[in-house]
């Protein structure tokens, strides 16, 4: 369990795929990089695009930046990480042909299955469903808030008239009762 943890953590998500990383895989398969990306190279028809790619300088500096490594620095631009899917993980086996490297593969690919698994149980929010009950219980609430207004009988509306022009004019008259105040500080007087 803690191998697939640590594979699984090896796993980025560059355009919109789940993949690892040459790098990564050559540590895995106890190979150096060179020897890993030469073999692929030697068998570059088994691994299509689907299966493999070369990530973009762009790619590079934006994933590099989630790990510390000195291979960063030591790796010439020029020679960009590929990229392998799940399938083409499945081929590096073939490719490599030892018994670490088959070992690896089937490893690899029970992290990529635990993690799609993980994706797939994950329970799926009716996001939808969810905005359109609160907008019936918005609306219920407004027509029920409105439908109280509503029933207001004539009655009750020349009263909430009369309460409103009170208060203006009680408003108005404490204005006009309203004294000028003194104002404090210093006082300038002119000659």
């Amino acid at each position: 369990m803690e191998q697939l943890q640590v594979i699984q953590s090896k796993i980025y998500e560059i355009r919109g795929q789940k993949v690892m990383l040459d790098f990564d895989l050559a540590e895995m398969y106890q190979v150096e990089t060179r020897v890993l990306n030469q073999a692929v190279k030697r068998n570059i028809e088994r691994f299509p695009k689907d299966f493999m790619f070369q990530l973009t300088l762009e790619e590079w500096d934006s994933i590099s930046s989630q790990f510390v490594m000195t291979s960063r620095m030591k790796r010439p631009k020029s020679a960009m990480p590929l990229a392998f899917t799940e399938h083409g993980v499945v081929m590096l086996s073939s490719v490599l042909r030892s018994d670490i490297a088959i070992q690896t593969s089937v490893l690899v690919v029970r992290a990529f299955v635990a993690m799609r698994q993980l994706i797939t149980a994950a329970p799926q929010i009716d996001r939808v469903g969810q905005l359109e009950q609160q907008m019936k219980e918005l609306k219920d609430y407004i027509e029920e808030v409105f439908a109280d207004y509503n029933d207001i009988n004539d009655d009750t509306r020349m009263q909430l008239e009369l309460i409103n022009q009170t208060l203006a004019e009680l408003q108005a008259k404490k204005k006009l009762e309203e004294k000028p105040r003194r104002r404090i500080g210093f006082i300038q007087h002119d000659e």
